[in-house]
């Protein structure tokens, strides 16, 4: 179905035909990204991750376009440039079509980083500030521009969907979508995923009552909500009993007239192009360099962004009671951390980065002999290396306070032999991989050193067993199954 499509949400007005979409993926982040180069060229990235996966394996048959926003200034001139901001169709090395909003840069930084990052992420993962945060003018500015960052999305696929179609926004960016997005085109059938944990009531009662009605409402708006485990559905749902009387049904939530069904879809990783990336000349190259390196050492791998979530710090000191209380395994085992670098731009963040280089140079200098040291920190943006080090791993660290689901704990598994996974409970990955690992309460620093020990120390007939189990769970629903679940859950 054609149509014409005007927009100047973005500072753009431009009028042009274009076709109507049977489905639309929105998200704050987009399948590619550009910067500028010092000779004044354009290099454009592909981004990674199992959205990016499954998205591409929709196909063009379904009429599918992806709405994200530009997060850069390279990212809004190239947006700016393309007529409807459609990226795809202004020669960029796009699988899909997109198109790339360009919103002004203040409104994505206050909707982005304070609000997203520093406010609902901290609340989604049960996480305090080092700062008491004050819910002032300033805040409430910066809120006001969150609304704005969720409705220019709202504009654009109003004007973009085919009557009827189906809508899927991503994540706790676009927590107020569904809602706006309803009231502009009620015919759409909207479909929301939460890739975060979700708050406790006692947790979400720390935001302002109108906020907090606001974001319930925001999501209410949607026909089925998703997310990763069974424990963050029940907390939603809670939340919406809490702040808005909303009538619990089980599986779903009624409001305001309306019922938006509350489903869980924990999503795998597909081993095909995991398998397929680590096969490449550059993860090969490191895997080599890290197998010589390490010699006879086993090696405690974890990788992980520098958030306060992952809990890099008590996965440190739990290494340090390991080698204490088992000098005996000083000299034949390593802790390989690798941290990529996030959210440098929130001084939680980089408080928090500093600190797990101060904390694993002060480990090192207590522990460390002539020819050994018990921690090896990088913190870099390194997927190849990353892939390699999963792949040396005896022992696999993952101990969040809190996650949505942890993808790398499933990566991993496709990429060992037969490594063992020490796992938080507090993980979504959790509910499946229970039984194939090792669970640890992620505040207990010596039960978490007591479970390094048990996966060093584990038979190889018991390694293998619970490594199938790994694989198993992992792969239970690719993302491709898993996008075409939500989907299908909107008929």
């Amino acid at each position: 179905m054609c149509h014409s499509v005007t927009t100047d949400i973005c500072g753009a007005g431009t009028t042009v035909a274009s076709m109507a979409a049977d489905v639309v993926i929105a998200s704050n982040r987009g399948p590619v990204s550009f910067r500028r180069n010092d000779d004044g060229s354009l290099t454009a990235a592909r981004g990674g991750g199992g959205l990016v996966s499954a998205m591409s394996g929709l196909g063009a048959d379904r009429g599918a376009l992806w709405v994200c926003a530009a997060l850069s200034d390279a990212d809004r001139e190239v947006a700016r440039a393309a007529a409807d901001h459609r990226i795809d169709l202004a020669g960029h090395p796009v699988g899909e079509p997109v198109t790339m909003l360009p919103i002004d840069a203040r409104t994505v930084d206050r909707a982005y980083n304070t609000i997203a990052n520093s406010t609902l992420w901290y609340l989604h993962h049960g996480l305090t500030h080092a700062e008491p945060v004050h819910y002032d003018q300033a805040w409430r500015e910066d809120w006001a521009a969150y609304l704005r960052f969720n409705d220019a999305f709202a504009v654009k696929i109003a004007e973009a969907a085919a009557p009827r179609a189906k809508v899927l926004a991503q994540d706790y960016h676009l927590s107020v979508l569904p809602d706006l997005l309803r009231r502009r085109r009620p015919d759409l059938r909207i479909g929301h995923f939460s890739h975060t944990p979700w708050a406790s009531p006692e947790q979400f009662s720390t935001l302002p009552d109108d906020v907090a009605r606001e974001l319930m409402t925001g999501m209410l708006g949607a026909d089925s909500l998703g997310f990763h485990s069974p424990r963050w559905a029940r907390e939603f749902i809670g939340c919406a009993v809490e702040v808005l009387a909303a009538e619990d049904l089980g599986d779903a939530v009624r409001y305001d007239g309306r019922v938006a069904h509350v489903r869980v879809h924990p999503l795998g990783v597909d081993p095909g192009p995991l398998r397929a990336r680590a096969g490449e000349d550059d993860v090969a190259e490191r895997h080599r360099t890290l197998a010589r390196e390490l010699g006879n050492l086993r090696a405690i791998v974890r990788v992980d962004r520098t958030e306060p979530s992952k809990n890099i710090a008590r996965g440190l000191e739990s290494v340090r009671e390991l080698f204490m209380r088992h000098p005996d395994l000083r000299g034949t085992a390593v802790h390989l951390a690798l941290a990529y670098p996030s959210r440098q731009d929130v001084e939680d963040y980089r408080r928090y980065t500093e600190h797990i280089e101060t904390r694993a140079r002060e480990i090192n200098a207590e522990l460390a002999t002539e020819d050994w040291a018990p921690i090896v920190l990088s913190i870099d943006d390194d997927y190849a290396r990353s892939l390699a080090t999963l792949e040396v791993a005896d022992v696999l660290l993952i101990n969040p306070v809190r996650d949505g689901m942890n993808l790398v704990a499933k990566e991993a598994a496709l990429l060992t032999e037969d490594a063992v996974l020490v796992l938080s409970r507090e993980a979504g990955a959790a509910d499946q991989m229970a039984d194939s690992a090792l669970i640890i309460d992620p505040y207990d620093v010596a039960g978490t050193a007591d479970a390094l020990q048990t996966a060093l120390a584990m038979p190889a007939g018991e390694r293998a067993r619970r490594h199938a189990g790994l694989v198993q769970a992992a792969t239970t629903l690719v993302p491709s199954v898993w996008l075409r679940e939500q989907l299908d859950a909107l008929d």
